[in-house]
């Protein structure tokens, strides 16, 4: 099994991040393939940003997913992640939405801590999206600038632990899920500190990636997952306009 892990930000200290606690969540015999987005912004917090991720996900997918059995968005919030199901014939989750379900399955209320206040706006609209508004208690997010996104764990580490405390015992939490790449691992290491369950994002995806693949869903050909239309493109990457556009290169419109 192959599985093609996307960081949609450019921080390639977040990707060692991300790599670290995917290896450590993979089975025997699954390979990894590690992307750094080639253009967008350190971390995202923004709508704009999540836009400029996805689009950078989206040229890297459309690139190198044909050797590839699923691919995984490493950014909480998930940007790309519908339109890559769209146009892949390969599963493609995310960690937002990975660690949702996991969370819903531990106990009735999570709590999301966060790495900034900004992002909070986004990550709400997301968890709305998919429909766990009502099983949310409280995102709590730090509230200082950081100095340095791939340093988040070790700077900010003891505040994010007190922010994950008082989201149990102030709001209500079941489960608390610390969000973000720049976070990844930070579960694993802080979980005997904590009164509840601590899910990491990109742990949660790499097992829903890993389950999907053994699950082999048939590509859609129909609903509104199947191809998109055929269709003219104009400035896309060649790969990605071969799979939104759906028609070989020579037949496009200049």
């Amino acid at each position: 099994m192959k599985l093609l892990v996307i960081n949609p930000n450019i921080s390639t200290d977040v990707t060692r991040l991300i790599e670290a606690e995917a290896r450590r969540s993979i089975r025997p015999g699954t390979e990894l393939t590690l992307a750094t987005a080639p253009f967008g912004v350190a971390y995202i917090e923004t709508r704009a940003e999540a836009l400029i991720g996805g689009y950078a996900a989206m040229q890297i997918a459309a690139a190198r997913y044909a050797a590839h059995d699923a691919v995984v968005v490493a950014a909480f919030g998930d940007p790309g992640l519908v339109a890559l199901r769209e146009i892949l014939p390969i599963p493609v989750v995310g960690m937002t939405e990975s660690a949702l379900v996991s969370a819903c399955q531990q106990g009735s209320r999570f709590s999301v801590i966060a790495i900034s206040q900004r992002i909070q706006a986004w990550y709400r609209e997301t968890i709305a999206a998919y429909g766990f508004t009502d099983r949310l208690a409280s995102i709590r997010a730090l509230d200082e600038p950081l100095a340095h996104i791939g340093r988040v764990q070790e700077d900010q580490g003891e505040r994010l632990v007190a922010l994950a405390e008082r989201a149990v015992t102030e709001d209500g939490a079941d489960v608390l899920i610390l969000a973000g790449a720049p976070l990844a691992g930070l579960a694993r290491t802080v979980a005997h500190r904590l009164p509840v369950a601590a899910l990491d994002g990109v742990t949660c995806a790499l097992h829903q990636a890993q389950a999907m693949v053994d699950l082999a869903p048939a590509v859609a050909r129909g609903g509104s997952f199947a191809a998109p239309p055929a269709k003219d493109c104009r400035g896309l990457p060649e790969a990605l306009s071969r799979l939104v556009g759906r028609q070989p290169l020579a037949t496009q419109g200049a």
